[in-house]
């Protein structure tokens, strides 16, 4: 009885640990996207808010302002693009001979594949991606109540050239494709790498450990679910801190000539218009370095320290609270 009792916790405890990892992915570390996007297409902006101290600063000014819908926007948009990015992965792999996994006998023709099935998948969520982006940073204070659904019906509509009134600075989706799928194919290479570099070292230091003493159920039990929770936060942190200057040009890119106005984020309050006139990926690089310096690219980083510290404390506490569940049912 005292087994089953015990394997029912470990699974419970599974799904809460899983569950806990999803929560503070998608929604606790949503205010911090919402602000770092906002401060990257910011090209007006003085204060590039590179520490958490000014990013905390900011959000609460724009939670006095506004409320906290203005920190939660577009939240929804955010979960279409990941359901359109694996229904499509799931639909061309099913369709065509690329495969979604790579097995354990894997050569370079398969890794190419591979990671052409990424770019398909990725050049198929672009408009939708770019929809929800535009969410994200529009401003509340001029906002409609947008329902769930606009972020596909906006993504079809860019496909199209229907919808909403845009600008000719607006850049053609085809050339918006070489950035966005490097930025997606980068971010899941380097991921990919970090998390099974991250999840063979902790296995090792598991393994020895075993090793050198008889280890407690519980200890046991935590290193069924934590290492992968470990490898999957480094995982993310590296990819995002390598590919934040990427993601900044990529960003300007997609919301010009979208007509979006983002809030002023050296303020705190008033709204801005976005109106650059980049006339592609390379000149958005070269003018964000004559004009904002090379610390541009970097603007709003401190909300990615915050949204990982916030990470890091989450998964802290879940394994301090299963811990003690394991130690009173052991």
């Amino acid at each position: 009885m005292e087994l089953t009792q015990t394997e029912q916790l470990n699974r419970f405890a599974g799904f809460g640990i899983g569950l806990a990892s999803l929560f503070t992915e998608n929604v606790l570390a949503h205010p911090c996207i919402v602000l770092r996007r906002q401060c990257q297409v910011n090209y007006h902006a003085r204060h590039y808010h590179l520490t958490p101290f000014t990013v905390i600063n900011i959000m609460y000014s724009f939670n006095k302002t506004q409320g906290p819908r203005a920190l939660w926007k577009g939240m929804g948009s955010t979960f279409i693009v990941q359901g359109v990015t694996l229904g499509a992965e799931g639909i061309i792999s099913e369709f065509t001979p690329l495969p979604r996994e790579i097995s354990h006998k894997w050569n370079l023709k398969r890794i190419g594949e591979h990671l052409l099935l990424k770019s398909l998948t990725y050049m198929v969520a672009m408009p939708f991606y770019s929809a929800s982006l535009i969410e994200t940073v529009q401003s509340e204070i001029i906002r409609d109540n947008t329902g769930i659904l606009e972020c596909v019906k906006e993504g079809i509509g860019r496909v199209i050239g229907m919808g909403v009134p845009h600008s000719k600075r607006l850049l053609p989706l085809l050339s918006l494709i070489f950035p966005t799928v490097l930025h997606g194919v980068l971010h899941y290479i380097i991921s990919s790498v970090i998390q099974k570099f991250v999840l063979l070292i902790l296995k090792r230091k598991t393994y020895n450990s075993h090793l050198a003493e008889s280890t407690s159920p519980v200890q046991s039990m935590l290193d069924a679910y934590f290492p992968e929770l470990i490898a999957n936060f480094a995982a993310s942190l590296c990819s995002d801190v390598l590919l934040y200057p990427l993601e900044t040009v990529l960003h300007r890119l997609h919301i010009q000539g979208t007509r979006t106005i983002i809030d002023n984020t050296d303020l705190g309050y008033e709204v801005l218009p976005i109106n650059t006139q980049y006339e592609g990926m390379r000149d958005c690089i070269n003018t964000i370095k004559q004009e904002e310096g090379m610390l541009g690219f970097y603007k709003g980083f401190g909300a990615v320290i915050v949204q990982y510290t916030l990470h890091a404390a989450v998964l802290q506490v879940t394994k301090i609270i299963y811990s003690t569940l394991l130690q009173n049912s052991v």
